[in-house]
Protein backbone atom coordinates (compact mmCIF):
# COMPACT_ATOMS: atom_id res chain seq x y z
CA UNK A 1 0.00 0.00 0.00
CA UNK A 2 1.39 3.02 -1.05
CA UNK A 3 0.15 6.81 -0.29
CA UNK A 4 1.78 8.29 -3.58
CA UNK A 5 0.27 5.32 -5.57
CA UNK A 6 -3.22 6.01 -4.03
CA UNK A 7 -3.27 9.77 -5.40
CA UNK A 8 -2.33 9.05 -8.33
CA UNK A 9 -5.46 6.74 -8.56
CA UNK A 10 -7.32 9.76 -7.25
CA UNK A 11 -5.82 12.32 -9.67
CA UNK A 12 -6.71 9.60 -12.74
CA UNK A 13 -10.27 9.09 -11.72
CA UNK A 14 -10.67 13.01 -11.95
CA UNK A 15 -13.79 13.85 -13.66
CA UNK A 16 -15.08 10.64 -13.17
CA UNK A 17 -17.61 9.63 -10.43
CA UNK A 18 -17.10 7.25 -8.20
CA UNK A 19 -19.60 4.71 -7.04
CA UNK A 20 -18.85 5.06 -3.16
CA UNK A 21 -16.87 7.78 -1.52
CA UNK A 22 -16.81 6.75 2.65
CA UNK A 23 -15.76 9.19 4.90
CA UNK A 24 -13.80 8.27 8.34
CA UNK A 25 -10.93 5.51 8.53
CA UNK A 26 -11.83 4.12 11.44
CA UNK A 27 -13.06 0.59 12.18
CA UNK A 28 -16.72 1.49 10.31
CA UNK A 29 -15.34 2.98 7.77
CA UNK A 30 -12.42 0.61 6.46
CA UNK A 31 -14.98 -2.08 7.29
CA UNK A 32 -17.48 -0.46 4.81
CA UNK A 33 -14.76 -0.08 2.06
CA UNK A 34 -13.62 -3.65 2.03
CA UNK A 35 -17.61 -4.77 1.83
CA UNK A 36 -18.29 -2.02 -0.78
CA UNK A 37 -14.98 -2.92 -2.96
CA UNK A 38 -15.31 -6.65 -2.53
CA UNK A 39 -19.19 -6.62 -3.89
CA UNK A 40 -17.47 -4.73 -6.87
CA UNK A 41 -18.04 -1.02 -5.98
CA UNK A 42 -15.91 1.53 -7.47
CA UNK A 43 -15.18 2.76 -4.13
CA UNK A 44 -13.07 5.53 -2.23
CA UNK A 45 -12.30 5.91 1.14
CA UNK A 46 -11.32 9.35 2.93
CA UNK A 47 -9.42 9.89 6.53
CA UNK A 48 -8.68 13.31 7.84
CA UNK A 49 -5.51 12.24 10.04
CA UNK A 50 -4.35 8.40 10.00
CA UNK A 51 -6.10 5.66 9.25
CA UNK A 52 -7.63 4.25 13.15
CA UNK A 53 -6.04 7.68 15.04
CA UNK A 54 -9.21 8.28 17.04
CA UNK A 55 -11.41 5.95 18.54
CA UNK A 56 -10.02 2.74 16.97
CA UNK A 57 -6.89 2.85 17.98
CA UNK A 58 -7.63 3.04 21.75
CA UNK A 59 -9.65 0.34 22.99
CA UNK A 60 -9.76 -2.72 25.15
CA UNK A 61 -8.24 -4.79 22.52
CA UNK A 62 -10.94 -7.30 22.93
CA UNK A 63 -13.10 -9.22 20.15
CA UNK A 64 -16.31 -9.64 22.52
CA UNK A 65 -19.53 -10.15 22.76
CA UNK A 66 -19.94 -7.78 25.90
CA UNK A 67 -20.78 -9.72 29.01
CA UNK A 68 -21.86 -6.88 30.85
CA UNK A 69 -24.80 -6.37 28.13
CA UNK A 70 -26.37 -9.61 29.22
CA UNK A 71 -27.53 -8.09 32.81
CA UNK A 72 -29.10 -5.65 30.52
CA UNK A 73 -30.98 -8.00 28.74
CA UNK A 74 -29.53 -6.94 25.86
CA UNK A 75 -29.55 -10.84 24.33
CA UNK A 76 -29.95 -9.42 20.19
CA UNK A 77 -26.54 -7.06 21.08
CA UNK A 78 -24.33 -9.84 22.83
CA UNK A 79 -25.18 -12.43 20.36
CA UNK A 80 -24.98 -10.73 16.97
CA UNK A 81 -21.27 -9.42 18.76
CA UNK A 82 -20.50 -13.16 19.26
CA UNK A 83 -21.36 -14.31 16.07
CA UNK A 84 -19.19 -11.47 14.63
CA UNK A 85 -16.40 -12.39 16.72
CA UNK A 86 -16.10 -16.06 15.57
CA UNK A 87 -15.86 -14.35 11.87
CA UNK A 88 -13.29 -12.30 13.18
CA UNK A 89 -11.37 -15.19 14.42
CA UNK A 90 -11.68 -17.08 11.75
CA UNK A 91 -10.74 -14.64 9.01
CA UNK A 92 -7.74 -12.54 10.66
CA UNK A 93 -5.93 -15.36 13.46
CA UNK A 94 -2.61 -13.54 12.75
CA UNK A 95 -4.38 -10.45 14.69
CA UNK A 96 -6.78 -12.21 16.87
CA UNK A 97 -5.98 -14.91 19.83
CA UNK A 98 -8.29 -16.53 22.05
CA UNK A 99 -8.04 -14.93 25.25
CA UNK A 100 -8.63 -16.92 28.82
CA UNK A 101 -10.73 -14.66 31.41
CA UNK A 102 -10.94 -15.42 34.86
CA UNK A 103 -13.69 -13.34 37.08
CA UNK A 104 -12.58 -13.63 40.90
CA UNK A 105 -15.79 -14.39 43.18
CA UNK A 106 -15.95 -13.63 46.85
CA UNK A 107 -19.49 -15.28 47.51
CA UNK A 108 -21.34 -18.70 46.70
CA UNK A 109 -23.91 -16.58 45.13
CA UNK A 110 -21.56 -14.71 42.85
CA UNK A 111 -20.21 -17.95 41.99
CA UNK A 112 -23.53 -19.28 40.85
CA UNK A 113 -24.90 -16.45 39.42
CA UNK A 114 -21.28 -15.76 37.03
CA UNK A 115 -21.22 -19.42 36.34
CA UNK A 116 -24.73 -19.61 34.67
CA UNK A 117 -24.48 -16.54 33.11
CA UNK A 118 -21.22 -17.12 31.50
CA UNK A 119 -22.57 -20.83 30.52
CA UNK A 120 -25.43 -18.97 28.16
CA UNK A 121 -22.64 -16.32 27.12
CA UNK A 122 -20.76 -18.84 25.63
CA UNK A 123 -24.16 -20.86 24.22
CA UNK A 124 -25.37 -17.92 22.48
CA UNK A 125 -21.85 -18.23 20.84
CA UNK A 126 -23.33 -21.55 19.00
CA UNK A 127 -20.60 -23.40 16.60
CA UNK A 128 -18.37 -20.08 16.89
CA UNK A 129 -17.99 -20.25 20.52
CA UNK A 130 -14.74 -20.40 21.95
CA UNK A 131 -14.81 -22.96 25.18
CA UNK A 132 -16.92 -23.86 27.91
CA UNK A 133 -17.58 -21.32 30.86
CA UNK A 134 -16.69 -23.25 34.24
CA UNK A 135 -15.71 -22.89 37.96
CA UNK A 136 -12.74 -23.23 39.42
CA UNK A 137 -11.39 -23.34 43.07
CA UNK A 138 -9.57 -20.89 45.58
CA UNK A 139 -5.97 -22.28 44.93
CA UNK A 140 -6.90 -22.94 41.62
CA UNK A 141 -7.27 -19.22 40.60
CA UNK A 142 -4.58 -18.15 43.02
CA UNK A 143 -2.51 -20.44 40.78
CA UNK A 144 -3.03 -18.59 37.61
CA UNK A 145 -3.80 -15.48 38.92
CA UNK A 146 -0.67 -15.16 41.05
CA UNK A 147 -0.73 -11.62 41.75
CA UNK A 148 -4.15 -11.73 43.36
CA UNK A 149 -5.20 -10.11 46.47
CA UNK A 150 -6.39 -13.42 47.40
CA UNK A 151 -8.40 -12.26 50.54
CA UNK A 152 -11.97 -13.60 51.07
CA UNK A 153 -11.59 -15.16 47.88
CA UNK A 154 -13.73 -18.22 47.16
CA UNK A 155 -12.90 -19.31 43.42
CA UNK A 156 -13.30 -17.64 40.04
CA UNK A 157 -15.40 -18.93 37.16
CA UNK A 158 -13.22 -18.72 33.72
CA UNK A 159 -14.69 -18.07 30.25
CA UNK A 160 -12.99 -17.26 27.20
CA UNK A 161 -13.10 -14.20 24.81
CA UNK A 162 -11.26 -12.85 21.76
CA UNK A 163 -8.26 -10.27 21.94
CA UNK A 164 -6.72 -8.55 19.01
CA UNK A 165 -4.26 -5.19 18.14
CA UNK A 166 -7.21 -2.90 16.94
CA UNK A 167 -4.92 -0.57 15.10
CA UNK A 168 -2.97 -3.24 13.09
CA UNK A 169 -6.73 -4.62 12.21
CA UNK A 170 -7.53 -1.39 11.17
CA UNK A 171 -4.10 -1.14 8.76
CA UNK A 172 -5.06 -4.49 7.72
CA UNK A 173 -8.14 -3.59 6.51
CA UNK A 174 -7.48 -0.93 4.56
CA UNK A 175 -4.87 -2.79 2.59
CA UNK A 176 -7.62 -5.75 2.05
CA UNK A 177 -9.73 -3.25 0.78
CA UNK A 178 -6.95 -1.59 -1.51
CA UNK A 179 -6.54 -5.47 -2.27
CA UNK A 180 -10.49 -5.45 -3.37
CA UNK A 181 -10.00 -2.68 -5.60
CA UNK A 182 -10.54 0.44 -3.48
CA UNK A 183 -8.57 3.49 -3.11
CA UNK A 184 -7.66 4.57 0.48
CA UNK A 185 -6.24 7.61 1.42
CA UNK A 186 -5.31 9.21 4.96
CA UNK A 187 -4.10 12.70 5.57
CA UNK A 188 -7.42 13.69 2.99
CA UNK A 189 -9.77 15.75 5.22
CA UNK A 190 -13.08 16.14 3.85
CA UNK A 191 -13.96 20.47 4.24
CA UNK A 192 -17.31 20.60 2.07
CA UNK A 193 -19.96 18.40 0.48
CA UNK A 194 -21.03 19.11 -2.75
CA UNK A 195 -25.08 19.54 -4.10
CA UNK A 196 -26.76 20.05 -7.00
CA UNK A 197 -29.24 22.58 -7.40
CA UNK A 198 -31.84 20.59 -5.57
CA UNK A 199 -30.20 19.89 -2.91
CA UNK A 200 -29.03 16.34 -3.34
CA UNK A 201 -25.75 15.02 -2.47
CA UNK A 202 -23.32 15.18 -5.28
CA UNK A 203 -19.63 14.74 -4.40
CA UNK A 204 -17.82 16.06 -1.16
CA UNK A 205 -14.31 18.29 -1.26
CA UNK A 206 -11.61 17.07 0.30
CA UNK A 207 -8.37 19.10 1.13
CA UNK A 208 -5.16 16.85 0.76
CA UNK A 209 -3.43 17.54 4.83
CA UNK A 210 -0.16 16.92 3.12
CA UNK A 211 0.53 19.44 0.47
CA UNK A 212 -2.58 21.67 0.87
CA UNK A 213 -4.45 20.44 -2.54
CA UNK A 214 -7.82 20.12 -3.12
CA UNK A 215 -10.13 17.79 -4.62
CA UNK A 216 -13.64 17.63 -6.03
CA UNK A 217 -14.88 14.54 -5.95
CA UNK A 218 -18.51 12.91 -7.38
CA UNK A 219 -20.28 9.64 -6.11
CA UNK A 220 -23.52 8.07 -6.25
CA UNK A 221 -23.38 7.47 -2.75
CA UNK A 222 -21.54 9.12 0.28
CA UNK A 223 -21.35 7.35 3.88
CA UNK A 224 -20.16 9.63 7.02
CA UNK A 225 -18.67 6.82 9.23
CA UNK A 226 -16.53 9.35 11.20
CA UNK A 227 -17.54 8.39 14.13
CA UNK A 228 -17.47 10.99 17.04
CA UNK A 229 -16.64 13.75 14.17
CA UNK A 230 -20.22 12.57 12.62
CA UNK A 231 -22.43 15.66 13.76
CA UNK A 232 -19.35 17.73 12.04
CA UNK A 233 -20.04 16.28 8.87
CA UNK A 234 -24.39 16.31 9.18
CA UNK A 235 -23.77 19.78 10.08
CA UNK A 236 -21.62 20.46 6.79
CA UNK A 237 -24.85 18.65 5.24
CA UNK A 238 -27.43 20.82 7.65
CA UNK A 239 -25.96 23.75 9.75
CA UNK A 240 -28.73 22.82 11.97
CA UNK A 241 -28.76 19.19 12.59
CA UNK A 242 -29.66 17.32 15.82
CA UNK A 243 -26.43 15.67 17.09
CA UNK A 244 -26.91 11.80 16.83
CA UNK A 245 -23.91 10.72 19.23
CA UNK A 246 -23.38 11.19 22.97
CA UNK A 247 -19.50 10.98 23.38
CA UNK A 248 -18.37 9.29 26.46
CA UNK A 249 -14.72 8.59 27.63
CA UNK A 250 -13.03 5.72 28.27
CA UNK A 251 -9.33 5.64 29.49
CA UNK A 252 -6.98 2.61 29.85
CA UNK A 253 -3.26 2.36 32.12
CA UNK A 254 -0.34 0.57 30.71
CA UNK A 255 1.23 -1.63 33.32
CA UNK A 256 4.42 -3.72 33.74
CA UNK A 257 3.37 -7.72 33.37
CA UNK A 258 4.91 -8.02 37.19
CA UNK A 259 1.53 -6.59 37.97
CA UNK A 260 -0.32 -9.61 36.58
CA UNK A 261 2.30 -12.36 35.99
CA UNK A 262 -0.40 -14.32 34.04
CA UNK A 263 -1.62 -15.62 30.63
CA UNK A 264 -5.08 -15.24 32.27
CA UNK A 265 -6.68 -11.54 32.11
CA UNK A 266 -8.79 -10.93 35.25
CA UNK A 267 -12.14 -9.04 35.09
CA UNK A 268 -14.12 -7.51 37.60
CA UNK A 269 -17.73 -7.74 36.64
CA UNK A 270 -18.87 -5.06 39.18
CA UNK A 271 -16.14 -2.29 40.76
CA UNK A 272 -17.36 -0.07 43.77
CA UNK A 273 -19.09 2.47 41.97
CA UNK A 274 -20.63 -0.24 39.19
CA UNK A 275 -18.20 -0.09 36.66
CA UNK A 276 -16.41 -2.94 35.10
CA UNK A 277 -12.73 -3.77 35.41
CA UNK A 278 -10.32 -5.22 33.21
CA UNK A 279 -6.86 -6.73 33.47
CA UNK A 280 -5.77 -7.55 30.43
CA UNK A 281 -1.93 -9.20 29.17
CA UNK A 282 -1.10 -7.45 25.87
CA UNK A 283 2.40 -7.42 24.32
CA UNK A 284 3.83 -8.70 27.53
CA UNK A 285 2.22 -5.58 28.90
CA UNK A 286 -1.07 -5.63 31.24
CA UNK A 287 -3.79 -3.14 30.03
CA UNK A 288 -6.07 -1.98 32.90
CA UNK A 289 -9.57 -0.39 32.65
CA UNK A 290 -11.58 0.94 31.49
CA UNK A 291 -13.80 4.41 32.71
CA UNK A 292 -17.10 5.45 31.06
CA UNK A 293 -17.05 9.55 31.28
CA UNK A 294 -19.91 11.80 29.22
CA UNK A 295 -17.88 14.40 27.58
CA UNK A 296 -19.36 17.61 26.02
CA UNK A 297 -16.48 18.41 23.30
CA UNK A 298 -14.85 16.24 21.12
CA UNK A 299 -11.90 16.61 20.17
CA UNK A 300 -8.98 14.39 18.10
CA UNK A 301 -6.50 14.01 21.38
CA UNK A 302 -8.39 13.25 24.52
CA UNK A 303 -7.26 13.73 27.86
CA UNK A 304 -7.15 11.54 30.86
CA UNK A 305 -8.68 12.93 33.54
CA UNK A 306 -7.15 12.73 36.75
CA UNK A 307 -10.36 10.94 38.53
CA UNK A 308 -10.17 8.57 36.10
CA UNK A 309 -6.45 8.12 36.26
CA UNK A 310 -6.98 7.59 40.20
CA UNK A 311 -10.52 5.27 40.23
CA UNK A 312 -8.39 2.49 37.65
CA UNK A 313 -5.49 2.76 40.20
CA UNK A 314 -7.61 2.48 43.09
CA UNK A 315 -9.84 -0.34 42.17
CA UNK A 316 -6.96 -2.38 40.60
CA UNK A 317 -5.16 -2.25 43.95
CA UNK A 318 -8.37 -3.39 45.79
CA UNK A 319 -7.89 -6.78 43.58
CA UNK A 320 -3.96 -7.08 42.82
CA UNK A 321 -1.57 -7.76 45.58
CA UNK A 322 0.81 -5.52 44.12
CA UNK A 323 -0.95 -1.94 44.59
CA UNK A 324 -0.14 0.41 41.42
CA UNK A 325 1.14 4.14 41.73
CA UNK A 326 0.74 6.76 39.03
CA UNK A 327 5.23 5.87 38.98
CA UNK A 328 4.55 2.51 37.78
CA UNK A 329 1.95 3.57 34.52
CA UNK A 330 4.45 3.40 31.74
CA UNK A 331 1.43 4.67 29.36
CA UNK A 332 -1.90 6.11 29.32
CA UNK A 333 -4.49 6.17 26.37
CA UNK A 334 -8.26 7.71 26.17
CA UNK A 335 -10.48 7.30 23.45
CA UNK A 336 -14.11 8.76 22.60
CA UNK A 337 -17.20 6.46 21.74
CA UNK A 338 -19.54 7.55 19.24
CA UNK A 339 -22.71 6.41 21.43
CA UNK A 340 -25.79 6.91 19.44
CA UNK A 341 -27.61 9.41 21.00
CA UNK A 342 -31.07 8.54 22.39
CA UNK A 343 -33.95 10.18 24.19
CA UNK A 344 -35.27 10.81 27.98
CA UNK A 345 -31.81 10.92 30.25
CA UNK A 346 -29.02 9.27 28.79
CA UNK A 347 -26.47 10.82 30.88
CA UNK A 348 -25.29 7.72 31.98
CA UNK A 349 -23.41 7.15 29.15
CA UNK A 350 -22.57 3.48 30.56
CA UNK A 351 -26.38 2.91 30.45
CA UNK A 352 -26.54 3.57 26.55
CA UNK A 353 -26.97 1.00 24.09
CA UNK A 354 -23.42 0.01 22.10
CA UNK A 355 -25.99 -0.68 19.00
CA UNK A 356 -25.28 1.07 15.61
CA UNK A 357 -27.90 3.21 13.82
CA UNK A 358 -28.42 4.36 11.06
CA UNK A 359 -30.01 7.64 9.38
CA UNK A 360 -30.32 8.99 5.78
CA UNK A 361 -30.54 12.90 5.25
CA UNK A 362 -32.83 14.86 2.65
CA UNK A 363 -29.99 15.17 1.31
CA UNK A 364 -28.82 11.50 0.61
CA UNK A 365 -25.93 11.69 3.00
CA UNK A 366 -25.75 8.26 4.70
CA UNK A 367 -24.45 8.53 8.42
CA UNK A 368 -23.67 5.68 11.10
CA UNK A 369 -22.85 5.81 14.25
CA UNK A 370 -22.60 3.63 17.60
CA UNK A 371 -21.84 0.27 17.62
CA UNK A 372 -18.40 -1.23 18.78
CA UNK A 373 -14.82 -2.78 17.16
CA UNK A 374 -16.48 -6.25 16.99
CA UNK A 375 -19.53 -5.85 14.97
CA UNK A 376 -17.59 -4.06 12.78
CA UNK A 377 -18.22 -6.20 9.98
CA UNK A 378 -22.00 -6.22 10.19
CA UNK A 379 -22.31 -2.73 10.96
CA UNK A 380 -20.47 -2.25 7.64
CA UNK A 381 -23.20 -4.69 5.84
CA UNK A 382 -26.42 -2.75 7.30
CA UNK A 383 -25.12 0.83 6.27
CA UNK A 384 -23.91 -0.23 2.65
CA UNK A 385 -27.28 -2.56 2.24
CA UNK A 386 -29.64 0.63 3.17
CA UNK A 387 -27.26 3.04 1.17
CA UNK A 388 -27.39 1.00 -2.05
CA UNK A 389 -31.23 0.23 -1.60
CA UNK A 390 -31.54 4.18 -1.41
CA UNK A 391 -29.58 4.48 -4.60
CA UNK A 392 -29.57 3.89 -8.18
CA UNK A 393 -26.56 1.85 -7.82
CA UNK A 394 -27.14 -1.97 -8.98
CA UNK A 395 -27.67 -4.04 -5.71
CA UNK A 396 -24.73 -6.80 -4.85
CA UNK A 397 -24.86 -8.94 -2.09
CA UNK A 398 -22.02 -9.02 0.84
CA UNK A 399 -19.33 -11.54 1.05
CA UNK A 400 -17.15 -10.34 3.66
CA UNK A 401 -18.46 -13.23 5.62
CA UNK A 402 -15.99 -15.82 5.02
CA UNK A 403 -13.38 -12.95 3.66
CA UNK A 404 -9.78 -13.10 4.59
CA UNK A 405 -8.35 -9.84 6.36
CA UNK A 406 -5.09 -9.24 4.43
CA UNK A 407 -1.82 -10.96 5.75
CA UNK A 408 -3.89 -14.49 6.69
CA UNK A 409 -2.05 -16.92 8.21
CA UNK A 410 -3.63 -19.62 9.98
CA UNK A 411 -0.47 -21.47 10.74
CA UNK A 412 1.56 -18.45 12.81
CA UNK A 413 3.24 -19.02 15.87
CA UNK A 414 0.11 -17.75 18.15
CA UNK A 415 2.49 -17.48 21.37
CA UNK A 416 4.25 -14.85 19.76
CA UNK A 417 0.67 -12.66 18.32
CA UNK A 418 2.72 -11.38 14.83
CA UNK A 419 0.72 -8.30 13.39
CA UNK A 420 2.38 -9.46 10.61
CA UNK A 421 0.88 -12.75 9.60
CA UNK A 422 2.05 -13.76 6.26
CA UNK A 423 4.58 -11.43 5.66
CA UNK A 424 6.45 -12.37 8.47
CA UNK A 425 8.78 -13.93 6.48
CA UNK A 426 9.56 -10.68 4.56
CA UNK A 427 10.77 -9.00 7.86
CA UNK A 428 12.71 -12.33 8.09
CA UNK A 429 14.45 -11.94 4.95
CA UNK A 430 15.17 -8.33 5.74
CA UNK A 431 17.38 -9.66 9.19
CA UNK A 432 18.91 -13.09 6.94
CA UNK A 433 20.48 -10.17 4.52
CA UNK A 434 21.87 -7.62 7.24
CA UNK A 435 22.01 -9.20 11.11
CA UNK A 436 22.07 -5.62 12.35
CA UNK A 437 18.63 -5.12 11.35
CA UNK A 438 17.71 -7.63 14.10
CA UNK A 439 18.46 -5.55 16.86
CA UNK A 440 15.49 -3.76 19.22
CA UNK A 441 15.44 -0.41 18.54
CA UNK A 442 14.86 0.45 22.21
CA UNK A 443 15.15 -2.16 25.07
CA UNK A 444 12.61 -1.51 26.79
CA UNK A 445 10.21 -2.09 23.26
CA UNK A 446 9.63 -5.73 21.38
CA UNK A 447 10.16 -3.89 18.12
CA UNK A 448 13.43 -4.40 15.49
CA UNK A 449 14.77 -2.29 12.98
CA UNK A 450 13.52 -4.76 10.26
CA UNK A 451 9.92 -4.48 11.51
CA UNK A 452 10.04 -0.20 10.70
CA UNK A 453 11.80 -0.60 7.42
CA UNK A 454 9.30 -3.05 6.37
CA UNK A 455 6.18 -1.04 7.74
CA UNK A 456 8.28 2.58 6.10
CA UNK A 457 8.09 0.54 2.51
CA UNK A 458 4.78 -1.39 2.61
CA UNK A 459 2.24 0.44 5.12
CA UNK A 460 1.71 4.15 4.38
CA UNK A 461 3.33 5.62 7.19
CA UNK A 462 3.09 9.75 6.76
CA UNK A 463 4.14 10.88 10.20
CA UNK A 464 6.57 9.54 12.82
CA UNK A 465 3.39 9.55 15.22
CA UNK A 466 2.00 7.28 12.59
CA UNK A 467 4.66 4.74 13.11
CA UNK A 468 5.04 4.48 16.89
CA UNK A 469 1.26 4.74 17.88
CA UNK A 470 -0.45 2.54 14.92
CA UNK A 471 2.18 0.63 12.95
CA UNK A 472 3.81 -0.17 16.31
CA UNK A 473 1.97 -0.22 19.61
CA UNK A 474 4.87 1.86 20.92
CA UNK A 475 3.36 5.08 22.14
CA UNK A 476 0.62 2.73 23.72
CA UNK A 477 3.29 -0.05 25.62
CA UNK A 478 5.82 2.33 27.30
CA UNK A 479 4.64 6.11 25.97
CA UNK A 480 8.68 7.38 27.69
CA UNK A 481 10.72 4.51 25.53
CA UNK A 482 8.93 5.31 22.44
CA UNK A 483 9.66 9.04 22.89
CA UNK A 484 13.58 7.92 23.55
CA UNK A 485 13.08 5.92 20.60
CA UNK A 486 11.52 8.94 18.36
CA UNK A 487 14.62 10.20 16.84
CA UNK A 488 16.36 6.98 15.83
CA UNK A 489 13.08 5.79 14.65
CA UNK A 490 12.41 9.55 12.43
CA UNK A 491 16.15 9.30 11.24
CA UNK A 492 15.38 5.94 9.52
CA UNK A 493 12.13 6.59 8.44
CA UNK A 494 13.47 9.97 6.49
CA UNK A 495 16.39 8.04 4.74
CA UNK A 496 14.08 5.59 3.64
CA UNK A 497 11.43 8.32 2.15
CA UNK A 498 14.01 11.06 1.13
CA UNK A 499 12.76 13.36 3.89
CA UNK A 500 15.53 15.75 5.45
CA UNK A 501 16.79 16.90 9.27
CA UNK A 502 14.12 19.64 9.40
CA UNK A 503 11.03 17.66 8.90
CA UNK A 504 13.36 15.01 11.90
CA UNK A 505 13.29 17.25 13.95
CA UNK A 506 9.38 18.80 13.69
CA UNK A 507 8.40 15.14 13.60
CA UNK A 508 10.47 14.86 16.88
CA UNK A 509 9.58 17.48 18.54
CA UNK A 510 5.74 16.70 17.98
CA UNK A 511 5.58 13.19 18.96
CA UNK A 512 7.61 13.91 21.76
CA UNK A 513 5.17 17.08 22.55
CA UNK A 514 2.49 14.78 21.90
CA UNK A 515 3.33 11.35 24.20
CA UNK A 516 4.48 13.82 27.29
CA UNK A 517 0.98 15.94 27.39
CA UNK A 518 -1.39 12.57 26.27
CA UNK A 519 0.26 9.16 26.79
CA UNK A 520 2.68 10.19 30.36
CA UNK A 521 1.54 10.59 33.57
CA UNK A 522 3.58 13.38 35.33
CA UNK A 523 4.46 12.22 38.84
Amino acid sequence: MNRKQMLQVLHDNQGNAWDIIIIGGGATGLGTAVDAASRGYKTLLLEQSDFAKGTSSRSTKLVHGGVRYLEKGDLGLVMEALVERGYMLKNAPHLTSDQEFIIPVYTRFDAILYFIGLTFYQLLAGRLGLGRSHYISRSETLNRLPQLNGHNLKGGVVYHDGQFDDARMALALAQTAAECGACVLNYLRVTELLKDTSGKLTGVRATDVMSGQFHDLTAKIIINATGVFADEILRMDHPVAKPTIRPSQGIHLVLDHSFLKSSSAIMIPKTDDGRVLFAIPWYDKVVVGTTDTPVKEVYSEPVALPEEINFILRAAGKYLQKQPSRRDVLAVFAGLRPLAATTGDSSKTKEISRRHKITVSPSGLVTIVGGKWTTYRRMAKDVLDIALRKSELLYKKCVTRNLRVYGYDSHKNKEKFSPYGSFTSEIDRLIQSDPALGKPVHPRLPYVYAEFLWIIRNEMPVTLEDILARRTRALFLDARAAIEAAPLVAYLMASELKLGKVWIEEQVDHFTQLANDHFTIQS
